[in-house]
């Protein structure tokens, strides 16, 4: 009987030491210093940048990216919270807002080049509506004229009257 109470004792400390190493090693585990902060923040703003200059690629060729702009936005104000919460010594917040900023932006650079692309396709669509079908509708004209004016001149002939 008291090798069994023995027994337990020795298997509930067992048991006890094991959840306290293994509590202890999940807050271990999630513990951010300095250098994981900063490391967060430096790769958020880098895919801020990439991503802002894909909105610009886009504005550029004439794409409507005011959407775009506001998801930009608001994953810039993430990234200001981050930079605050990093400089108050918050570091868990920084990671945390950096980490929502870059989610935020997962699949924005693919979008943008849709974006882009779209727009270089309607302005080639434009061009070719617009420059070819002015010089086709130019030719259509004049040849429409020489051809009313051959007619007539055959109607009238060359004396000018009726025949």
């Amino acid at each position: 009987m008291i090798v069994w109470s023995v027994r337990c004792v020795l298997v509930f400390l067992a048991a006890l030491l094991l959840m306290f190493s293994a509590v202890g090693s999940v807050f271990f585990v999630f513990a951010v210093d300095e250098a994981d902060a900063t490391s967060a923040i430096v790769v958020a703003e880098e895919r801020v940048v990439v991503c802002y200059r894909s909105v610009a690629d886009a504005d550029e060729v004439g794409a409507d990216t005011a959407a775009l702009l506001a998801v930009l936005s608001e994953a810039g104000e993430l990234l200001s919270r981050a930079d605050l919460a990093y400089k108050m010594g918050d570091f868990d917040s920084a990671v945390s807002f950096s980490v929502q900023s870059q989610e935020m932006l997962s699949d924005f650079v693919v979008e943008a080049d849709v974006l882009r692309r779209t727009a270089m396709e309607q302005r080639y669509r434009d061009f070719m509506v617009n420059v070819v079908g002015s010089v086709v509708g130019t030719v259509v004209v004049v040849c429409g004229g020489f051809v009313v004016w051959f007619l007539l001149a055959r109607k009238y002939g060359k004396t000018g009257s009726a025949a």
